[in-house]
């Protein structure tokens, strides 16, 4: 039994319009996701999956959804090649003026520069609470990683779309697989 945490709001797009999402990760994975909408605790029953790996996949499921991230972008950790990777916001500021602030740069004006971000390396970016989650294939997450810790660190967005330039030829050989 592998266990996650979720906020009270986001169970409602876990669980999906009449239990659909859920239904269809059960589906998917061969687990049975139990939801307690009490406490926010979701337990993943992994004994009926075929592949001990979709049950972990399906803890990943919930803890992207849990994380701000809608019902098709953390689907996309069915992926062979898709991982998760959540940062603490909160390693990096310690007031919550300053917390703001952080989550305001990762954001950008109008999501400016999330959508760059996600443009250049071809993940998903979801900024929520006091966390900021990535989704990408295992060449990707590295780039958009170590893009996001230069942001919580306080570097200037300019020197961080220089980095990610730099990196998107790395990106565009890898995906041509040479």
């Amino acid at each position: 039994m592998l266990y996650a945490r979720m906020p009270m709001e986001r169970i409602g797009v876990l669980v999906g319009p009449k239990g659909e999402t859920k239904q269809r990760l059960e589906e998917a994975t061969g687990t049975k996701v139990l939801v307690d909408s009490e406490t926010g605790e979701v337990s993943v029953d992994e004994s009926h999956a075929a592949d001990p790996s979709l049950a972990l996949k399906a803890r990943d499921i919930v803890t992207a959804v849990g994380r701000g991230f809608s019902e098709e972008r953390a689907f996309r950790l069915l992926d062979e090649d898709a991982y998760l990777q959540v940062l603490e916001i909160k390693d990096y500021a310690r007031s919550r003026g300053r917390i703001a602030q952080v989550k305001a740069r990762l954001i950008g004006s109008r999501g400016k520069t999330r959508r760059i971000l996600e443009e250049m390396t071809g993940a998903d970016v979801s900024v929520y609470g006091h966390t900021v989650a990535v989704i990408a294939a295992s060449y990707q997450l590295p780039i958009a990683v170590e893009a996001l810790e230069m942001l919580l660190r306080g570097s200037e967005h300019s020197t961080v779309y220089r980095y990610l330039e730099r990196k998107r030829e790395e990106l565009r050989v890898y995906e041509m697989g040479f």
